[in-house]
């Protein structure tokens, strides 16, 4: 098992899924494949977790081949204490994206599951990725999964438009996160250092100077930030959580691998640049926390609101990495794990209320508790966890950041402080409306509970946010050292 190439296997396993789909006799077999793909996936990431070392901040189960030679290009992977969780965590959510759309995708289902099983390789990828170029290929593949999943299988009304938008500003934030890897790549060309110029590991080592810092960190910014996503580059969200299918909404809700590239890359390879920017990332993060959470009091649709409450959390994540502490990076992580479990979890119970009363309009569900109750139980849940409830995984993770934010920025904390009170507050209104009173919307009479798959995806959701929140020690343990070695980057 020491020689074996974990990760690989663990990013050849979905794509493999995807192949062998094709292989099939029958269209509607695609799911029991997918299904399997994702089963082994998340058993592959389990066994990367169990031979990861907590005590080592370096980067480890490396895996390399020389892949461009003319240009130093490599197949390079491995992990650390910052991504090895989110393996696990990314594949149990595409499991239950999967399980969502078993028996609801009528139009080319092996397509459908294609895309899916594609998308989640490459995600997978972005999280191993240590070439600069390598992790850039695999972050431009993955809008291509997604722009077909929403304007095919959409549904909304502008689910093309909402798709064309995702599209253009995916690709536009590409360029300058290419610019700023190629920056670096010709920097250390330069400087004449040894091995390739795309290597995470050597361009951590390298000195740059302080106005390609600046340049570098700008870029990224820029690059990640619409990903993340950062006001006011956020306005694809909303109108993606309210077109596109609600499942594949659940990915990109839960999936925040925009906030992780800055942590992988802006912060470490350009820390001057980031204590100079640190006025910025501040402003953005309480813009973020108090914009979300407000606009999010305006929606009439669990969809959307859900979207800006997630806005809000982004927001969060930016000013615990601005406070360059221990508690603010650990939280930071700490949250973008919850994003995974929570946000992706609350999409998925909007994807089976949808799929029961054929909307998530708040005006049209009033009484779902009452028919629905395994499903409002758990919405429920996940919605308190998103909350920051003592005993769920959500209240370590902010009580880190504000701690953090408390002694660096005691304005911007307070800000988020009323922000979370704005959000708790927005939460309980929108689910009073929808799950509480009588019952407005006829179908809802005979609509049937959580299916015995479905709450099997959600009770491993919620035994997730219940088991860390009482025991955070089992993502702090292992985020620790390499929060440690980030934080010593950044000591100017």
């Amino acid at each position: 098992m020491d020689n074996m190439p974990i990760i690989s296997l663990l990013l050849l396993t979905l794509p493999t899924g995807a192949a062998l789909i094709w292989l099939l006799p029958r269209p509607d077999q695609a799911r029991y494949v997918a299904v399997g793909a994702c089963l082994m996936a998340l058993a592959l990431a389990l066994v990367v977790v169990f031979h990861f070392d907590p005590a080592d901040a370096r980067f480890q189960l490396i895996e390399q081949a020389l892949w461009i030679p003319n240009l130093g290009v490599n197949y390079l992977v491995g992990v650390d204490g910052f991504s090895v969780l989110f393996l696990p965590l990314t594949a149990l959510l595409f499991l239950g994206a999967v399980l969502a759309s078993v028996n609801q995708v009528r139009i080319s289902p092996k397509a459908y599951f294609t895309l899916l099983l594609l998308e989640g390789a490459a995600t997978l990828g972005i999280f191993c990725a240590l070439d600069t170029l390598l992790f850039f290929t695999l972050w431009e593949f993955s809008i291509i999964p997604i722009y077909f999943l929403v304007s095919l299988w959409g549904v909304g009304p502008n689910r093309k438009p909402a798709a064309n938008k995702y599209a253009l500003l995916m690709l536009a934030g590409g360029l300058p996160l290419l610019f700023a890897f190629l920056l670096l790549a010709l920097h250390s060309l330069d400087g004449g250092g040894n091995g390739s110029p795309f290597d995470l590991r050597l361009l951590l080592d390298m000195h740059i100077p302080k106005t390609l810092q600046l340049t570098v960190f700008a870029l990224l910014l820029v690059g990640f930030g619409v990903k993340a996503p950062l006001v006011p580059l956020h306005t694809w969200l909303p109108q993606l959580a309210n077109e596109g299918p609600v499942a594949v909404t659940a990915l990109i809700a839960g999936l925040k691998i925009g906030a992780f590239g800055l942590i992988r890359f802006a912060f470490p390879l350009a820390p001057e640049a980031a204590h100079a920017f640190q006025w910025l990332l501040v402003g953005l993060g309480s813009a973020g926390i108090l914009y979300g959470a407000v606009v999010a009091l305006a929606q009439t649709n669990l969809r959307p609101a859900l979207a800006y409450l997630g806005v809000s959390h982004v927001g969060l994540v930016i000013l615990g990495l601005a406070t360059f502490r221990q508690e603010g990076i650990e939280g930071a992580v700490f949250e973008l794990l919850n994003f995974t479990v929570i946000a992706g979890g609350s999409f998925l119970m909007l994807e089976f209320l949808r799929q029961r009363t054929s909307t998530t309009d708040v005006a049209s569900l009033g009484g779902a508790m009452k028919h629905l109750p395994w499903l409002g139980s758990f919405f429920l849940l996940l919605g308190l966890a998103s909350l920051g409830l003592p005993g769920t995984s959500g209240f370590p993770a902010e009580f880190l950041i504000i701690l953090a934010a408390l002694q660096t920025h005691t304005g911007a904390s307070l800000a988020a402080l009323t922000a979370m009170v704005i959000g708790s507050g927005c939460f309980m209104v929108l689910y009073q409306r929808a799950f509480f009173g009588p019952a407005t919307n006829p179908v809802l009479v005979e609509a049937e509970d959580l299916r015995l798959r479905e709450r099997l995806v959600v009770i491993a959701l919620a035994l997730v946010v219940l088991v860390v929140g009482f025991y955070p020690a089992m993502y702090l343990d292992i985020i620790e050292s390499a929060g440690k070695a980030w934080i010593a980057r950044l000591t100017l």
